[in-house]
């Protein structure tokens, strides 16, 4: 318990440098900024692994499912790769709900900022139970792998179907039980007009990328748990993957319509996911089989996307 307070103190720490410290006062998150800070970010995530290795080769931590150091840094890192290259498909997602609620780019970083703060709690919850379910049933790892299949299935059909949030069933719920104004005052969440309190479209935005986190995170987490169920390398591969989200958004939403190809990579990698879900008992596949399957995929993805020239509409 020790090691996963301190983990968790170390996320608040990090959380309260970007905010109070570093990001104190708003501005627009240029894309050098972005790539500095999403460099951080990756290079903090990955040094970890020293940590993981350290933890699982003097016993500090508990392991359930009896991982060697090495064994068990190959997971962390294949699983924190999974998270990050998932994380794609929820920045557009990210991208668009700004546009529809027409959020200033100098407030974004605030709503995300909150935005994490939701989802580290939900993935939390999720975890655990996800661990608790595949530790307590084995069959569940087979549900979890026909959904992974189903997942990738549906993001091969789906193509390029817009996504329109004003539409969603979230926000036309919250417009009935709350009064929303189309106005936005400063940073402020809610504002108070002729003595009636309105969340305002910041509140809206945070709200539908908060739920649509957690729908993203039902992909992702059996993703993770395919790989392993030790429950303090899927939480921290996710978490430490989740805070490099926002710099990743700031660094590549402007360049979402270069990445064309980039869907397809998340296909395969769920499906190679999902098969190896419903083939775990029956067969073993090395971890550097499965890190390399989703590096493969996404540099695959990308290079594709760069030098496969788009095909002019008439």
């Amino acid at each position: 318990m020790l090691v996963w307070g301190l983990f968790i103190g170390l996320i608040i720490i990090f959380l309260a440098l970007d905010l109070g410290v570093f990001h104190k006062h708003e501005h627009v998150i240029k894309t050098k900024e972005a790539g500095i800070w999403t460099a951080i970010w990756v290079t903090v995530a990955l040094s970890f692994s020293g940590v993981i290795y350290w933890l699982f080769s003097n016993d500090i931590i508990d392991n359930p499912t009896a991982l060697t150091p090495n064994d068990a840094v190959l997971k962390y890192i294949t699983g924190y790769l999974i998270e990050l290259s998932l994380s794609v498909d929820n920045v557009f997602v990210i991208a668009v709900i700004f546009s529809a609620f027409k959020i200033p780019a100098i407030y974004q970083h605030r709503v995300l900022f909150w935005g994490i703060l939701g989802a580290i709690f939900f993935r939390a919850v999720m975890i655990l139970f996800g661990v608790a379910l595949i530790t307590k049933f084995d069959w569940i790892i087979y549900v979890f792998g026909v959904f992974l299949l189903y997942t990738a299935f549906k993001m091969l059909r789906s193509g390029n179907n817009e996504f329109d949030p004003k539409n969603s069933f979230v926000f036309k719920r919250l417009k009935k039980f709350y009064p929303i104004t189309s106005t936005i005052q400063g940073h402020d969440f809610f504002v108070k007009r002729m003595g009636v309190k309105a969340a305002t479209p910041l509140f809206v935005a945070l709200i539908v990328i908060e739920l649509t986190d957690i729908l993203f995170a039902l992909d992702s987490i059996p993703a993770i748990l395919a790989i392993t169920a030790d429950p303090f390398i899927v939480f921290s591969s996710n978490i430490l993957a989740i805070l490099g989200l926002r710099s990743m958004y700031f660094l590549i939403s402007r360049m979402l319509e270069k990445f064309r190809y980039i869907n397809y990579s998340l296909v395969v990698i769920l499906a190679f996911v999902g098969l190896k879900m419903l083939f775990s008992h029956h067969i073993e596949i090395a971890e550097w089989v499965s890190l390399t399957v989703i590096s493969v995929s996404l540099v695959g993805g990308v290079v594709s996307s760069l030098f496969i020239p788009e095909e002019k509409k008439e």
